[in-house]
């Protein structure tokens, strides 16, 4: 049985070559860390993780401000689109109205190159002016129109003369007068003619009678035999 020396007390270990000196604040730190819990994180972290933050909520705004320039460049191209094609529809419509106008103070002269060939009158050199001045103005786009026949249309055709005639079933006309010109889709000047409607009481195809004709319904008896 091994008796305890009075007042000795077991001192901690301590590392070969320690003096007891050096064990006192190691237990200190641990009686320490006992009382207080777990260590808190360093500041390095926390100041890591709220830049990190701050970055995220930028990177969230820029996104949002490249949305919105995004949105308004397209709305700016669109909007040049169409000033563009409104620019280019315009520019259209003024030289068309340029070369109508142009060609409509043309017509009389082509009225008067019309009149000299029914008569045979365009020979020689006024021939070929003509002839000339014809192709220039249909390669500028004019197109005459109106031909004997062809049913008449208030829209492009004028009247000027009216008869009735046996031989038609509809409103025709029966002579150009003068002819009617168009640009594109612009009528310049409508056909000038007579119309001729469909006689009154006499069916298509039947010859009207005249009133000195003898009536082919009656009878005619020969001489009385006496």
């Amino acid at each position: 049985m091994t008796e305890e020396t009075p007042g000795f007390e077991e001192e901690p270990d301590v590392p070969s070559g320690a003096t007891p000196e050096d064990a006192a604040p190691k237990a200190a730190e641990s009686d320490s860390a006992k009382e207080t819990g777990p260590a808190a994180p360093p500041a390095g972290d926390v100041q890591q993780d709220a830049t990190q933050t701050a970055l995220i909520a930028q990177l969230d705004q820029v996104r949002t401000a490249l949305g919105e320039r995004t949105a308004d460049l397209q709305r700016l191209q669109a909007e040049y689109q169409n000033y563009r094609r409104r620019v280019e529809r315009d520019r259209v419509t003024v030289k068309e109205i340029a070369v109508a106008s142009l060609l409509t103070e043309l017509l009389p002269v082509l009225d008067d190159i019309g009149r000299a060939r029914e008569h045979d009158e365009l020979v020689g050199g006024f021939k070929s002016v003509a002839e000339s001045l014809e192709t220039v103005a249909a390669k500028m786009g004019l197109q005459q129109f109106g031909k004997e026949g062809e049913p008449f249309d208030p829209t492009i055709h004028e009247a000027l003369m009216h008869s009735y005639a046996p031989d038609v079933t509809e409103d025709t006309c029966v002579a150009i007068l003068q002819p009617g010109y168009r640009f594109g889709e612009r009528t310049i000047r409508p056909a000038r003619v007579a119309v001729a409607e469909p006689q009154p009481g006499v069916q298509p195809g039947e010859k009207a009678k005249s009133a000195d004709e003898p009536d082919t319904d009656e009878e005619s008896g020969g001489p009385d035999e006496g």
